[in-house]
C-alpha cells in the first residue's frame, strides 16, 4: 500500500522520498516499480529528513500494534509533537492496494493546522466521485480520522456478512448454482445495491479454478479478521450505542472459525423438519434483495449513530454528509447508496438517525414485508441469518414507544435496590420494598 501511494503521488506531480526500515526494500522499489519515476530513496531516517523541503511532510504507514509504537517513538506524537512544532495527523486509508495506487478514500484527522500543508496532496491522490469531488476532507481533531476509518471497517464487516447471508439463502434454500447466483448479483448491482462488494461477489461466484471447477466451494468456510470490526463493537459497548449488526458480523466470523466443532455438531444436532422451499423462486429472490437493502440501511444507521456519540464524547465536530461522500469512492464500502446518506445529512445536519429521514423511512417501508418473509422462511428452514435478524430486531425496537425494559428496571430494583423512574416523574429515582422485608435503602446510582 505504501509503494502504491508513492506511485499515486508521483503520478500527480509530487516528488516523494521513500524510506523503509528494511533498507533493501527501498532499493528494490526504486529498481522495479518506481523505475523511471521521480521517486527518490533514503537509507536512514536522517537521510530522508535531510532530503525533504520545509515544512517537511512525512507519511508513516506501519502495521497496527507494537510496530506503530516502536516506530512513532522515534518521531513522537500529538501533544508532545506540537510542543516541538510538529503537527500530527492520523488518517484512515481505505481501498486496499488498488485504491492506494489509483485513488483511495482518505480520512485525515488531528492537528488541523497541518491540513493546509497536506490538503492538495491528499485530495489530488484521492478517489473522485460526481463532478470530481475528492473522497477526502478534514474529519476532525485528534483521533477522529482513524475512528471514522474504524467505523468504515465495522460497516464493511456488516456488509460482507449480509451478502453472505443472501448467498446462503440462494444456495441452500433456492438451490441455485454459481453462475445463476453470479448473474443475480450482477443484476442487483444495477439497483439500489450498486456497490463494490456486490460487484466483486458476482465475480467471485463465477470464478473457476485451473481445473475448470468453481473455486468458491473449495475455500475453507472459516473467516479471518484483523480486529477493526471488533474494535467498532467494543467502542459501541463503551459508548452505549446499539451497533448490533456489526457486533453480530464479528461474532459470525468467530463462529465460522469453530470449523472442527461445527463439523462434529453437524452430525449430532438436528434442525427443523422443513428443509425445502415450496414458494415462488423469483419472488423470493426479490424478497432477499429487499431484505439485504433494508438490513444495509440499518447497518449504516447504527454506524452513524456511533459516530455521533463519539463526537459527543470527544468534542469533535464531524461533517456526516462529508464522511458519506468520502466513502462513496475508493473504499471497500463504496456504493451509490452513500449518496443518499450525504443527501440526508445535507438536508438536516442535525439528523439524529437515518431512519427519521423521509428517503430511508420510505425505503424501509417498501422492503419491510419482504424482509420479514425472508427471515421467517430462513428460520423455518434452519438458515443462520445473524445480521438479517438483528437488523430487523433493531428496527422493531427503535420504532416501539414502549419496550419491556420497565420489567428489567423492576427486576434490578427487586434484587439489587437499583431504583427506577416512573413515567409520571422523570428524573426522580425510586426504590420499592417489593417483598416487605427488603428494607427501604437503595443502592447508589451509577451507569457504565
Amino acid at each position: 500500500m505504501g509503494q502504491n501511494l508513492i506511485l499515486n503521488m508521483n503520478d500527480h506531480g509530487f516528488v516523494v522520498c521513500a524510506f523503509n526500515r528494511t533498507v533493501s526494500k527501498v532499493d528494490d522499489f526504486l529498481a522495479n516499480e518506481a523505475k523511471g519515476t521521480k521517486v527518490i530513496g533514503a537509507h536512514s531516517l536522517e537521510e530522508m529528513v535531510s532530503k525533504l523541503k520545509k515544512p517537511r511532510r512525512i507519511i508513516l504507514l506501519v502495521k497496527a500494534g507494537s510496530a506503530v509504537d516502536d516506530f512513532i517513538n522515534k518521531l513522537r506524537r500529538c501533544k508532545e509533537l506540537q510542543e516541538k512544532g510538529i503537527l500530527f495527523v492520523g488518517s484512515g486509508v481505505s481501498g486496499g492496494e488498488e485504491g492506494a495506487r489509483y485513488g483511495p478514500s482518505l480520512m485525515p484527522g488531528g492537528a488541523k493546522e497541518a491540513w493546509p500543508h497536506i490538503k492538495t496532496i491528499f485530495q489530488s491522490i484521492a478517489a473522485k466521485v460526481g463532478c470530481g469531488e475528492p473522497c477526502c476532507d478534514w474529519v476532525g481533531d485528534e483521533g477522529a480520522g482513524h475512528f471514522v476509518k474504524m467505523v468504515h471497517n465495522g460497516i464493511e464487516y456488516g456488509d460482507m456478512q449480509l451478502i453472505c447471508e443472501a448467498y446462503h439463502l440462494m444456495k441452500d434454500v433456492l438451490g441455485m448454482q454459481h453462475d445463476e447466483m453470479s448473474k443475480v448479483f450482477q443484476e442487483w448491482n444495477k439497483t439500489e445495491l450498486d456497490s463494490f462488494l456486490i460487484e466483486i461477489t458476482a465475480n467471485i461466484l463465477k470464478f473457476k479454478d485451473s481445473d475448470g471447477k468453481y473455486l468458491l466451494p473449495k475455500i475453507k468456510d472459516s473467516a479471518g479478521q484483523k480486529g477493526t470490526g471488533k474494535w467498532t463493537a467494543i467502542s459501541a459497548l463503551e459508548y452505549g450505542v446499539p451497533v448490533t449488526l456489526i457486533g453480530e458480523a464479528v461474532f459470525a466470523r468467530c463462529l465460522s472459525s469453530l470449523k472442527d466443532e461445527r463439523v462434529q455438531a453437524s452430525k449430532l444436532l438436528d434442525g427443523p423438519k422443513m428443509t425445502q422451499f415450496s414458494g415462488n423462486k423469483k419472488a423470493f429472490l426479490e424478497d432477499i434483495r429487499k431484505a439485504l437493502y433494508a438490513s444495509k440501511i440499518i447497518s449504516y444507521t447504527q454506524g452513524f449513530m456511533l459516530l455521533r456519540q463519539a463526537a459527543k464524547e470527544f468534542g469533535w465536530t464531524l461533517n456526516y454528509g462529508g464522511i458519506a461522500l468520502m466513502w462513496r469512492g475508493g473504499c471497500i464500502i463504496r456504493s451509490v447508496f452513500l449518496g443518499k446518506i450525504k443527501d440526508a445529512f445535507d438536508q438536516n445536519p442535525e439528523l439524529q438517525n437515518l431512519l427519521l429521514n423521509d428517503f430511508f423511512k420510505t425505503a424501509i417501508e417498501d422492503c419491510q414485508d419482504s424482509w420479514r418473509r425472508v427471515i421467517s422462511t430462513g428460520v423455518q428452514i434452519g438458515i443462520p441469518m445473524p445480521c438479517f435478524t438483528t437488523a430487523l430486531s433493531f428496527y422493531d425496537g427503535y420504532r416501539h414507544e414502549i419496550l419491556p425494559a420497565n420489567l428489567i428496571q423492576a427486576q434490578r430494583d427487586y434484587f439489587g435496590a437499583h431504583t427506577y423512574e416512573l413515567l409520571s416523574k422523570p428524573g426522580v429515582f425510586i426504590h420499592t420494598n417489593w417483598t416487605g422485608h427488603g428494607g427501604n435503602v437503595s443502592s447508589s446510582a451509577y451507569n457504565v
